[in-house]
């Protein structure tokens, strides 16, 4: 399969829905807010009464713009609105508001880090659009839950520049980043504040011509993007390799799939509408949208630390490698975490450390992180000064982690101090007669040592170690056997 495979160009292409953060919906006063009890948060707009008039939020018109600038767009001065025709219990109206010939975003591009090389993808345009409502299966009956119609959505339309799943899915995190970045969305997969359709196609290398397109809908997840857009690649690679001489537009014929977690496969939906069957045509109730190049440049100046500029900084001023330093900037809140902790700790290469990899280990099997336990940054910066100080080594350390995340609001440092076991060895006159005894126990590693084998030498620390518990200063064990051993 791998030999037909690489004959084969992917062609991957996503939409990108993103539920922005603002107060109220997008052309009502109804609270934009998850969680509430179905239809509480909704007005006549939302529902679509007769006579009801959308008013358009300019919280989302900031929050969109904001967008275009970070991702170094065109904002348009002039943009319209449509509406999109179709019929589903889930829209009230029977259409959806949308940006169909005059979006408010056109160009710009993403730099993302893909499996560390730094790539540049284009964006198509991006647009504002109402979210519809939510049907709810139930063991005898379904309801429509109307509280997210008309929340305000940013649809992302990158460019078909895609060669892999992972290509996609690192851009698609790049965009997750921004947003957060920016305020302009929580980006809540398990809420669906950032939804993934992908537009996937396959043709021979260097064949001019793209081949027919199938969309995957509705994706929540990265690792499901991931696994939906592989399976469909291979799919159709199969087919048109098993029928190399028929009519590949009837092969593989445009159509709407949905992405299946337990089978790992992609289901058809329906066969895909073209854009005549929506019907667009200019939103009558509003009119268009007209932002003055002062009100674009005041934006900008607004505009925070962008996530690559985090990390750029991280990898110049502080000498993170670019992997560490993308684990950090592509979460805001752990970024924003590690930002406070290097705020009381002079060595932020131990820091992230702690946090990406001490911490995060620790804490995967429990489904929690440092920000949802509640240790403050602050004592991740005191527990790594305590190494830095060597008031504790390396060993002790990781057993004040664990007692960290036992007790999350108690300090490194009151921890050490309260418990015997944690206070290291440093006096010689402690450490000298365990070392005697060691050489005197191991005559054959000396020996070993003698004739340059520097495992030996390991060997007869670890043995010190042990029998300190691990308190006694390692630099000063490796000082007193080699002292001891020279004389011998």
């Amino acid at each position: 399969m791998k030999k037909i495979s690489d004959e084969w160009e992917p062609i991957i292409g996503l939409e990108i829905h993103v539920e922005l953060n603002t107060k109220t919906k997008l052309f009502s006063s109804a609270p934009n807010r998850f969680g509430d009890e179905p239809n509480s948060n909704i007005t006549e707009v939302c529902t679509g009464q007769p006579g009801a008039l959308p008013v358009l939020n300019k919280e989302v018109i900031f929050k969109a713009v904001q967008f275009g600038l970070a991702v170094n767009a065109k904002i348009e001065n002039y943009s319209s609105f449509d509406r999109k025709s179709y019929f589903y219990p889930d829209s009230p109206r029977n259409f959806q508001i949308t940006q169909y010939r005059n979006p408010i975003i056109t160009g710009g591009h993403i730099i993302s880090n893909v499996d560390g090389e730094m790539k540049k993808f284009e964006i198509e345009h991006a647009h504002i659009e109402d979210d519809a409502g939510m049907l709810k299966h139930f063991t005898t009956f379904a309801g429509v839950d109307y509280n997210r119609a008309g929340v305000p959505l940013l649809e992302i339309v990158s460019k078909p520049v895609f060669r892999s799943s992972k290509e996609a899915s690192s851009y698609a995190m790049s965009i997750k980043a921004i947003m957060q970045y920016i305020n302009a969305s929580e980006c809540n997969m398990e809420q669906g504040h950032m939804r993934f359709d992908a537009n996937v196609s396959v043709r021979l290398k260097g064949e001019p011509n793209l081949r027919n397109k199938v969309e995957i809908k509705n994706m929540n997840s990265f690792n499901f993007m991931e696994l939906a857009i592989d399976a469909e690649i291979a799919r159709q690679i199969s087919i048109y390799s098993e029928n190399p001489v028929q009519d590949k537009d009837k092969l593989i014929k445009p159509s709407t799939y949905r992405f299946d977690p337990q089978t790992k496969q992609n289901i058809l939906m329906r066969s895909k509408e073209s854009s005549d069957d929506y019907r667009y045509f200019p939103e009558p109730d509003l009119p268009p949208i007209v932002l003055t190049s002062d009100y674009i440049n005041k934006t900008k100046e607004l505009l925070p630390e962008l996530p690559n500029e985090r990390f750029n900084r991280y990898v110049k001023n502080f000498n993170l490698s670019e992997y560490n330093a993308s684990l950090l900037v592509n979460e805001k809140k752990l970024s924003d975490y590690f930002e406070k902790a290097i705020e009381n700790c002079n060595n932020p290469q131990a820091v992230c450390n702690w946090i990406t990899i001490e911490f995060a280990g620790r804490l995967k099997e429990k489904g929690a992180t440092l920000i949802s336990l509640g240790i403050p940054p602050s004592h991740i910066a005191k527990l790594v000064s305590l190494i830095d100080t060597n008031t504790i080594n390396g060993k002790i350390a990781k057993s004040v982690a664990d007692d960290m995340i036992a007790s999350p609001n108690k300090s490194p440092d009151v921890i050490v101090k309260q418990n015997p076991d944690y206070q290291p060895i440093t006096d010689t006159s402690s450490i000298e007669p365990i070392v005697d005894r060691i050489i005197k126990a191991n005559p054959d590693s000396i020996a070993d040592y003698k004739n340059g084998k520097a495992k030996a030498f390991a060997f007869l620390v670890g043995q010190v170690m042990k029998e300190t518990k691990g308190k006694a200063d390692p630099s000063l064990v490796n000082d007193l056997l080699k002292k001891k051993i020279d004389q011998i």
